[in-house]
């Protein structure tokens, strides 16, 4: 199946599925700077079932350029694009779709294993608190609670968490992949 027969409007409602998902993730620091700063960590549990949606409906170039090309344009309509962002999103974009490329676009083998750098896209939006880091505190001051951005700070400086959080997606994007394919058996039927 080429991209071109892909059904539209079931990829667009993926991408609208994609995007909410995004916005679960940024809304969590509603919950604390932790929560936020480590969602990254388990969104991929439900990345997992939109990413082997996409990929086995359109089983060639894209799957994770259109879910990350979508979250990219629309995060910088509504303000919240960056550098991090843009940067993140398209090298994550990049080696996905090598993965899959060399694994073959038809292959469960193939969205398996492009699923875990994919996995790793929230992080690319949360990235900003790590590379603009005077800007974000400045963000929190005005607005969130006061006291938001100490502790924000704390999360921010403890540098030994994010690296065991950003080493813990790659087993949650494991996990994540192998529920979704048991939940979706009439996707992952269309793979070899």
């Amino acid at each position: 199946m080429d991209m071109k027969k892909a059904p539209a409007g079931k990829i667009i409602i993926a991408i609208v599925i994609y995007f909410l998902l995004f916005l679960l993730g940024a809304t969590s620091g509603l919950l604390g700077p932790a929560v936020y700063a480590y969602v990254g960590t388990v969104l991929p549990i439900l990345f997992a079932f939109v990413y082997l949606y996409t990929a086995s409906e359109m089983q060639s170039f894209g799957a994770a350029a259109i879910l990350n090309g979508s979250m990219l344009i629309i995060s910088f309509i509504i303000g919240e694009g960056n550098w991090a962002l843009a940067v993140g999103l398209i090298v994550f974009v990049a080696l996905a779709e090598i993965i899959r490329k060399v694994n073959g676009y038809d292959t469960l083998k193939g969205i398996r294993l492009s699923f875990i750098p994919f996995a790793f896209s929230f992080y690319a939006y949360s990235a900003h608190w790590w590379t603009e880091t005077a800007t974000s505190l400045q963000e929190a001051v005005e607005e969130m609670p006061a006291g938001y951005a100490d502790k924000m700070e704390t999360v921010i400086s403890n540098i030994p968490m994010l690296v065991i959080m950003l080493i813990l997606v790659i087993p949650v994007a494991i996990l994540g992949m192998r529920l979704a394919e048991k939940a979706m058996k009439k996707q992952t039927a269309k793979l070899n």
